[in-house]
């Protein structure tokens, strides 16, 4: 690691003059996050010193490291979320839970469908395939939009904020060097209260401030209606979906279980130790994924293919965020200014999980998404989790991730997409899914300090 011997005062010019630029380039010139990026990696290098050759091979480390770590495993998520989307999976889990609930479930039920469809999908594929589910069920519910919407929306969210393998929480588990399987099995204790909390519970306000119905989307000119996403002849049973859904998160959590509960070097624990890496998990599942979804719902080996091959595109532009941010962050620990800061968060009265949420959040209410703010709150807290235990830097990433998700508003491209889904005007929109991502975000600060103490 490159250590200059700088002034305080020009580690903390360069830190502020970075991240402001890096902000002023993705919200107001709107440049794309990943040239952003680049540029206020450059400019940080150079106002804090380090030589020009120094700054490059500092950002191309931190790329190829974050991409050699977390790279594969969003390409393999994408295609897992792809292959449940395509073979009908998807909608096999949301009818079969609508379906036995009462009325007075269906926001629970709503709840357990947005987190069921969010744990394996990136959150802008997650939302396309709620929308139509969330307007087909308060039309044939007659419930107010937003006591079937918000509970959807905040179990999906929560899963995007809290629980890898989604790009936030898993290259921030990557930058702070965090157990994955710890992470992952606190993320979800976290997220249960959380999605009640900002999702069945808060909705019942939100429809009162906006009481609005269906809007009139996916009825078709017969009057039909149809939120069917899949390209296969039949859908796979609910059993197998589900178990397809939930095997990445057992295989991990299992290894952090057996970590704590074998001996090193057992058989047993090796074997365990191995398929539970995030790596092996996922790439188990997604074969398990191309018999169960994909065979197993009729789809051809052609159609399989392509499911396959479609899933990886969108993805590019979330693997170059990634990317850079990892540059980013390499830059920071390089110049001295991770261990700076560091330093000053240690000595503070303040609790470091309190710092990285506040750290998130402003990042995310400048620049509008979470990913940038999760990474790049990840980098600045890099060294600060260095002198944490295993435990204790998951739940960094958490109050990184909880913050990550504050109040979305204009600059989120979120925002602008349940607004037009559900027909509602901008103050609307910021009474509702504004106001829920908020209460999501605190709500979760507050389960990552109650956790703290007793862990």
């Amino acid at each position: 690691m490159i250590l200059l011997e700088t002034a305080a005062t020009q580690l903390v010019a360069a830190a502020l003059v970075g991240i402001t630029v890096l902000v002023l380039l993705i919200t107001k010139f709107k440049l794309h996050p990943f040239l952003s990026l680049i540029i206020g990696s450059m400019l940080v290098g150079g106002i804090a010193g380090l030589p020009l050759k120094g700054i490059t091979t500092s950002f191309t480390t931190g790329v190829g490291s974050t991409v050699a770590g977390v790279g594969v495993l969003i390409a393999l998520g994408a295609i897992i979320g792809r292959l449940l989307a395509d073979s009908g999976g998807a909608d096999q889990l949301v009818d079969t839970i609508v379906n036995k609930a009462t009325p007075a479930q269906i926001p629970w039920a709503m709840a357990l469908v947005g987190a069921l469809i969010g744990l394996p999908m990136f959150f802008e594929i997650g939302l396309v395939l709620l929308i139509p589910v969330i307007i087909l069920v308060t039309r044939r519910s007659g419930q107010p939009l937003m006591r079937v919407g918000i509970p959807a929306l905040a179990g999906l969210s929560a899963m995007h904020a809290l629980v890898p393998p989604h790009p936030g929480p898993l290259a921030a588990v990557g930058l702070l060097k965090a157990e994955l399987g710890v992470t992952l099995a606190l993320g979800v204790l976290i997220a249960i209260p959380t999605i009640a909390v900002a999702g069945p519970i808060f909705s019942k306000f939100a429809a009162r401030w906006v009481p609005v119905g269906a809007p009139e989307l996916f009825v078709s000119a017969n009057g039909d209606e149809s939120g069917h996403s899949g390209i296969a002849p039949r859908q796979p049973s609910f059993g197998i979906t589900l178990t397809t859904v939930l095997l990445p998160v057992v295989l991990m959590m299992g290894k952090a279980l057996v970590d704590i509960f074998l001996t090193a070097g057992t058989p047993t624990r090796d074997v365990l130790d191995f398929i539970g890496e995030p790596l092996v998990a996922l790439l188990i599942t997604t074969l398990v994924a191309i018999f169960t979804l994909g065979t197993g719902s009729g789809m051809t080996r052609q159609q399989i293919s392509d499911t396959v091959g479609n899933s990886l595109p969108p993805i590019a532009g979330i693997l170059l965020i990634v990317g850079a941010g990892g540059g980013f962050k390499q830059v920071l620990v390089d110049t001295g200014i991770g261990t700076m800061l560091a330093d000053w968060i240690s000595g503070s009265p303040v609790s470091p999980l309190l710092m990285a949420w506040l750290v998130a959040v402003m990042i995310r209410l400048a620049t509008g998404s979470a990913t940038v703010a999760t990474i790049t709150a990840a980098g600045i807290l890099a060294p600060v989790a260095a002198a944490m235990d295993p435990t204790h830097a998951a739940l960094l990433v958490l109050a990184i991730g909880a913050g990550s998700v504050f109040f979305s508003h204009v600059n989120d491209a979120g925002f602008w997409l349940v607004k037009e889904y559900f027909g509602v005007s901008v103050a609307e929109n910021i009474k509702t899914w504004s106001l829920m991502e908020t209460v999501l975000s605190v709500t979760a600060l507050v389960g990552v300090l109650l956790v703290s103490l007793v862990v």
